[in-house]
């Protein structure tokens, strides 16, 4: 399975996520490939400090920001991991175009009260593109840092306007802005994998990867 999180729109939490998703998946006994396609590589960074800590179940990292590289690097790989999580940039930009074409899942999170729709149009545009090149790629959409109260205007517009790109499809369950996935992101870890534990953030994880995944 190949997932990507990515937006033209940054600061919304994307490596935020493919760290917590890739650790989840690591524990869960999969080999995981995590490929950090932003010019930061923030990504990188947070699993070198797993792999100095020797917190079990390994995750392989490579840093890939060019599209083409990207490209033949992933289809060399791709068969010999039960898993790659992409992490690409907060833009368009050619690895994120690059990533399009070859994933199975794209997951758009989009951080409320700071929601500008040209960002949906613009991934909107990215994705039909995409979807005349190669048939089966699934999206999803989410809201993340996302506000505690359900029911908080921020949340309620964020969702209501996803309305209206019926090609994202809409995960109506959050990702809160809980201090434990930032942490736990930090250290390249996954919330389950931190203590105290966060029983909520635990929850909201453990949904997404099931949809995600199917399991």
């Amino acid at each position: 399975m190949i997932i990507t999180v990515g937006n033209t729109k940054g600061g919304v939490g994307k490596t935020t996520l493919a760290v917590n998703i890739a650790a989840a998946r690591a524990i869960q006994g999969k080999d995981v490939l995590l490929i950090d396609a932003d010019r930061q590589e923030t990504a990188q960074t947070a699993i070198s400090i797993r792999a100095n800590n020797e917190v079990m179940f390994g995750i392989a990292c490579s840093t890939y920001a060019d599209g083409p590289i990207l490209r033949s690097q992933l289809l060399q790989q791709k068969d010999k991991y039960d898993d790659v999580i992409i992490d690409a940039g907060g833009r368009d930009s050619t690895a994120l175009r690059a990533a399009l074409v070859l994933t199975d899942i794209l997951l758009v999170p989009y951080r409320p009260g700071s929601f500008d729709v040209w960002a949906l149009q613009d991934i909107s545009n990215l994705i039909s593109e995409a979807r005349s090149m190669r048939d089966g790629l699934k999206v999803y959409s989410i809201i993340n840092v996302a506000d505690s109260n359900p029911n908080s205007i921020d949340n309620r517009e964020a969702a209501s306007i996803f309305s209206e790109y019926p090609e994202l499809e809409f995960i109506p369950s959050h990702i809160v802005g809980r201090k434990a996935f930032s942490n736990a992101a930090g250290a390249g870890r996954c919330v389950f994998e931190i203590k105290p534990q966060d029983e909520k953030a635990n929850s909201e994880l453990k949904n997404l990867i099931s949809i995600l995944f199917g399991c």
